[in-house]
């Protein structure tokens, strides 16, 4: 295969053409039901991730259930300047690193995608050495990688900073890296995958104490266990990775979105409507479904991999605070509080794992929810109705919380901030559309004048 990412056609634009979805909006006419089936797609960040480990095969893998996503280009692109051999068809994704022609990675293109900088695991694992530029900033909040080079340099390598640039390589002739204990002091899911790719091809044993137990780090370490890795304990806090010489090629199929399928048992919520979902894994879903149920909303499991919601009579208020799984996930955060702005009585959302993560809410308000803020705790009393407004989505789930909002609103809504919407949904507006929604995606210049010729901002949050 050539080092090129093919996208499939009829696929989301490429990470290179963000500007059209940055000109897009999303058209939304409110209070039209849901029904039907929707299929879920891959976890997005699984996807990445094990794009990622990849890099840690000297021969070709396939990796199924790959959605549509442009971070998924971005990480393909990315992959492919390293001399990566890349080819999608569907969902379904050809990756051959048989030869990494460079150990540098392409700072324009790292710096667009936080996730790419976790292949400096696997390519410190595999080449010996590695050049990557540290990741951009975050919308959601500060997520610094010291936990991914402490652990790198207990490993044995030799780490520099310099001008932007990770600079990682391990000395002595054998190149190889060595097993360690390592102690993360925060449950990191970047840095638990990071270091966990690492030591598959380490020399000795390998233990990740207060490691990351999301759903993602277990698919992670079931796609090296795969390709022939010694890995114990994912999904607990301590990991324990048996270094061997080489890994091998696979075929491996990527776990559900867990968040993609929390999503749309939130919009059949809020739109009052019936729907089944599959394939979800229950089990990842569990906080999620309790909440729900918690707000008033019946969800059953049909099967082993299908879930179906029931219509929601009246929703109730409840609190939430987020936290590392199994605790309420941050990507969820967002869309609840949208649900919560119409149910009844006062909710209370702390939001714990990232210190930004709450500009949705002046967002909400625009279209008449009451919701005010104080530090990372959003209050938000529930009103009867939402009313349709221009709004800009600030981060992905935020965007995705507008659209929810947009769905169960009265008249029109306009989502701006579709960049961010791409990222992480694969064609969220298309299944909506599917399912019954009045939704559509138009080039910002054919929206009514008013709203086209003046870009949203985003308005100034109510605090107390």
């Amino acid at each position: 295969m050539e080092g090129k990412f093919i996208i499939p056609s009829g696929g989301l634009p490429d990470a290179k053409s963000s500007s059209t979805a940055d000109s897009s909006v999303l058209q939304i006419w409110g209070g039209h039901p849901l029904q039907g089936h929707v299929k879920i797609s891959g976890a997005k960040n699984s996807a990445l991730v094990i794009m990622a480990g990849a890099l840690l095969c000297s021969g070709e893998c396939r990796l199924r259930n790959v959605p549509l996503l442009a971070d998924v280009t971005r990480i393909g692109e990315v992959l492919s300047a390293l001399g990566v051999g890349l080819k999608q068809t569907g969902d379904i994704l050809e990756v051959d690193a048989r030869e990494i022609k460079t150990s540098k990675a392409p700072y324009e293109l790292v710096t667009q995608l936080r996730a790419s900088f976790f292949a400096i695991g696997p390519m410190l694992a595999r080449l010996g050495v590695a050049q990557m530029p540290l990741p951009g900033g975050c919308a959601i909040g500060t997520r610094p990688v010291d936990l991914h080079v402490r652990g790198l340099q207990a490993m044995g390598a030799e780490v520099q900073i310099e001008h932007g640039i990770c600079n990682a390589y391990v000395p002595g002739t054998s190149r190889r890296l060595k097993g360690a204990k390592i102690y993360l002091d925060i449950a990191s899911v970047g840095a638990t995958e990071t270091l966990m790719m690492a030591a598959t091809l380490a020399d000795g044993e390998t233990i990740i104490e207060n490691a990351a137990r999301e759903p993602e780090v277990v698919d992670l370490a079931n796609f090296c266990i795969a390709m022939g890795a010694k890995i114990y304990g994912a999904g607990t806090s301590k990991i324990t990775i048996v270094g061997v010489p080489q890994l091998h090629s696979t075929e491996y199929t990527i776990i559900p979105d867990r968040i993609e399928a929390g999503t749309f048992l939130v919009a059949a919520a809020i739109t009052r409507s019936e729907l089944t979902l599959s394939p979800v894994i229950p089990e990842h879903l569990t906080p999620i479904i309790t909440k729900l149920q918690d707000i008033g909303v019946r969800i059953i499991e049909e099967g082993p991999n299908c879930l179906r919601t029931l219509r929601a009579e009246t929703l109730r208020a409840t609190d939430i605070e987020t936290l590392p799984h199994p605790g309420f996930p941050t990507d969820m955060q967002a869309p609840f509080m949208a649900l919560l702005a119409l149910a009844e009585g006062d909710s209370l959302i702390n939001e714990s794992v990232f210190e930004n993560r709450l500009r949705h809410a002046s967002e909400l308000n625009r279209l008449g929810a009451d919701i005010r803020i104080k530090g990372n705790v959003a209050f938000v009393r529930g009103v009867p109705m939402l009313s349709g407004a221009p709004v800009l989505g600030t981060d992905l789930r935020a965007s995705a919380a507008l659209v929810l909002a947009g769905l169960a609103a009265e008249g029109k809504t306009i989502v701006q901030g579709l960049q961010h919407l791409d990222r992480g949904y694969d064609r969220l507006d298309a299944k909506l559309e599917q399912l019954g929604a009045r939704i559509q995606r138009v080039p910002v210049a054919n929206v009514n004048a008013e709203v086209a010729s003046t870009p949203i901002e985003p308005q100034a949050q109510i605090s107390i």
